[in-house]
C-alpha cells in the first residue's frame, strides 16, 4: 500500500539561503524532509537576457495537508524575485508516507 506525499522543488543561489529556507520549513513543520540535491547550473532567459547561474536545488517532502502552506512559505521567504517552484504528488511507501504526515502534523489547540 502507498500513501501520497507532495514534492516541492526549488533552487536557491547559495548555501546560506538553502540552509535558512530548509531549516525554517522544518521548524514550522511544513516539510518532513528537505533534500539538498546539490549544486546545479541553470541557464535561462531573464528580462530579455540570457543568464547562467550556479544554484543549489532543494527538494521538500510534505503532506497534501501542508503543501499549499509550504508553497506560500517558500514564495514569501525565497531570495529570488520569481523563484522556481515546482510541485507534484508522488506515491510513497506506507511507512514513509505515514512518517511525512506525522512530521508535518501540528497539534490543534482548542
Amino acid at each position: 500500500m502507498s500513501l501520497p506525499v507532495v514534492l516541492v522543488l526549488t533552487t536557491v543561489p547559495d548555501d546560506e539561503s538553502a540552509q535558512k529556507l530548509a531549516h525554517a520549513a522544518l521548524e514550522l513543520r511544513l516539510a518532513a524532509c528537505v533534500t539538498e540535491l546539490g549544486k546545479v547550473r541553470s541557464r535561462y532567459r531573464w528580462k530579455g537576457e540570457m543568464e547562467t547561474a550556479d544554484e543549489i536545488q532543494l527538494l521538500f517532502k510534505t503532506s497534501a495537508a501542508r503543501s499549499l502552506e509550504l508553497e506560500r512559505f517558500i514564495a514569501a521567504n525565497h531570495p529570488y524575485e520569481t523563484p522556481e517552484l515546482l510541485t507534484w504528488q508522488a506515491n510513497a511507501s506506507a511507512a514513509y508516507g505515514a512518517w511525512v504526515v506525522t512530521e508535518t502534523d501540528r497539534p490543534t489547540h482548542v
